[in-house]
């Protein structure tokens, strides 16, 4: 994949499986019928825009118009979308793992954000760590972190209680970049 920012990075690999799906189904109409499943879950569970932007883009669209309604992280999912159509090398990996230490700018800066009275990133990370605690596991964990961490808490023993080795790289790489944010 092409170096992106790490926040960029973080959303493609995140919905990877997505964006490889619906450039095979652009690419071939059989699959179709398996991509319009997840693309109505995925309309019910609120995101509609993303899944009429996709809708667009199989029915032949490559107009960067596509993303003139979008939020930020729908633009990129189907901005990686458009450039896996042009150029299947850009393509993220869908069985790779996503990487913490990549999550933890991103997440630390809306933690701080946060802290400092941002509604509009405490609604966002309201909503991340809701998908991460349906997600189970150390991702769970994280996401019933979040409240702890905005409300100030920055103690590792406390945070990393439960974790396993990739929930605690993620838990200090946090704290790492709070530190950073908290001390300017």
């Amino acid at each position: 994949m092409q170096q992106l920012p790490p926040r960029e990075q973080q959303i493609i690999q995140a919905h990877a499986g997505l964006i490889v799906n619906v450039v095979q189904a652009a690419q071939n109409p059989e699959l179709r019928p398996q991509l319009e499943q997840l693309l109505r879950t995925s309309e019910e569970n609120g995101w509609g825009a993303l899944v009429a932007a996709v809708r667009r883009i199989l029915e032949g669209s490559r107009d960067l118009g596509l993303l003139a309604r979008l939020d930020e992280e729908d633009s990129v999912i189907v901005e990686a979308i458009l450039r896996g159509l042009q150029d299947p090398t850009t393509l993220p990996d869908p069985n790779a793992r996503p990487d913490p230490v990549l999550a933890a700018p991103g997440l630390a800066g809306m933690i701080h954000a946060c802290t400092r009275g941002d509604v509009q990133a405490l609604e966002l990370l309201s909503q991340m760590a809701e998908q991460m605690t349906n997600v189970g596991g150390d991702m769970g964990r994280m996401g019933g972190l979040m409240r702890r961490l905005v409300e100030g808490e920055r103690d590792p023993e406390v945070l990393l209680k439960g974790m396993g080795a990739q929930g605690e790289s993620l838990v200090l790489a946090v704290l790492e970049e709070l530190g950073k944010l908290e001390a300017h």
